[in-house]
């Protein structure tokens, strides 16, 4: 099945994700704007993800179905899809056309499932499965992802990666089902007008510096290296304070190390208002964590004009590009990144940060997995502006997903 539509209608997409946060979060983030995405352009997308307990409901992003999960301790509220048998009788009454599924650990057994009814299907790499490995502590972490990426490319007729850094493990593989797709980021809600003096003057004075962490509260986020920043800087006579926006298994550890320091901890905060005045009002956000493959987090932050401190040996590098610092994973390191950040004029490094966010637009990121899905969206054509934005950047390239045909992964602008 290679069209756009079945029988006159757009085409039932039914998505399964696990690991999404309850409350936020970047894949939860990156589900609802795709999601709603599909149903303008005229398709019938169906998330399937698990909870406490079982749910259904038409929602802005289309039918969300939620399925009693298992509970995995000290991650901040994750849960897993259980059942392998009562998931497949639920695809096979949803009759899906394609499936695009967010796991490659437990799901990619759906690969096989689609393949035997002659249903499309794309996996989506959210993490850098050699990195997560490392984090774990897992020996032979290479060997081990390579191993568990062929398997996924040779399940899935499409491979979606959304930066270069996630798609060179199945780069290097050879793997010839791979595509580059970024994301996108909410322009006009995540904006510099969201700034609020008031705001500011809630976590610092004015004399002092506000550094914003916004993330989850766990090991593979490095939040630690965000407090000890601090420390780095406190000690070089730097008057930073910081502000962690988010929760999760690392809050009481992080407490105790940060209790000599000026660390206010905001817990999560639900209204995304309200996430954009504070980043908005930051002088500088950091984006510690080292297996980040694409940081709607730090993208955010650039889009609100604060520039962005993130660690080298992830994928943020190619995202913020000019209008943030990369660094090695060290206090020392982000501290110096901090004071590069401070040392050019505001005006000019507010407006390189919301700049570079104007590159990506979540329309041009479902045409793009629309595209990879083999439909037709019902998206305007890109603009000469579009073009050339999308030739400055990296992940814009053309990779072939079928016989035939190629897929151009395009970020473009989507001003305000």
């Amino acid at each position: 099945m290679t069209g756009g539509s079945v029988g006159g209608r757009g085409l039932r997409i039914v998505r399964l994700a696990n690991f999404v946060s309850p409350r936020s979060g970047g894949l939860r983030t990156a589900l609802r704007h795709l999601g709603e995405g599909y149903r303008r352009a005229g398709h019938e997308p169906i998330l399937i993800v698990p909870g406490r307990e079982r749910a259904d409901e038409m929602t802005e992003q289309g039918r969300v179905i939620t399925l009693p999960g298992h509970h995995l301790p000290r991650t901040g509220g994750y849960r897993v899809l259980a059942g392998r048998r009562e998931l497949a009788r639920l695809l096979d009454e949803l009759a899906p056309d394609r499936i695009e599924v967010s796991d490659r650990a437990t799901l990619r057994w759906t690969g096989r499932w689609a393949r035997e009814r002659g249903v499309r299907s794309m996996m989506v790499s959210h993490e850098s499965l050699a990195g997560l490995l490392g984090v774990w502590g897992l020996p032979h972490r290479d060997s081990l992802a390579d191993r568990l990426n062929r398997r996924t490319a040779e399940a899935f007729d499409q491979i979606v990666c959304t930066t270069a850094f996630a798609a060179a493990e199945f780069r290097r593989l050879g793997v010839p089902n791979l595509v580059e797709i970024p994301l996108g980021v909410n322009l006009r809600q995540f904006h510099p007008s969201r700034r609020d003096p008031a705001v500011r003057d809630r976590y610092a004075r004015p004399d002092e510096l506000l550094v914003v962490y916004c993330s989850r509260l766990s090991a593979d986020k490095r939040p630690e290296l965000a407090v000890d920043t601090i420390g780095a800087l406190r000690a070089a006579k730097a008057p930073a304070v910081l502000v962690l926006a988010g929760d999760g298994a690392r809050r009481a550890a992080l407490a105790y190390r940060a209790a000599r320091l000026p660390v206010r901890f905001a817990g999560h905060i639900t209204d995304r208002d309200a996430v954009a005045a504070l980043l908005a009002s930051a002088d500088v956000a950091v984006a510690p964590g080292p297996v980040e493959t694409f940081g709607l987090a730090a993208l955010e932050a650039l889009a609100c004009g604060t520039p962005v401190v993130v660690n080298a040996a992830s994928a943020l590098p190619e995202v913020v590009g000019e209008a943030g610092v990369a660094v090695p994973g060290t206090p020392e390191a982000f501290a110096e990144g901090v004071r590069k950040i401070m040392d050019r004029p505001e005006q000019e490094r507010r407006d390189a940060a919301r700049a570079r966010a104007e590159l990506f637009g979540w329309p041009q990121a479902v045409e793009g997995f629309l595209r990879a899905h083999g439909a037709q969206p019902a998206l305007r054509a890109p603009t000469m502006l579009a073009r050339q934005t999308a030739r400055s950047l990296r992940p814009a390239v053309p990779v072939p997903v079928a016989a035939g045909s190629r897929v151009w992964a395009t970020a473009s602008a989507d001003r305000v």
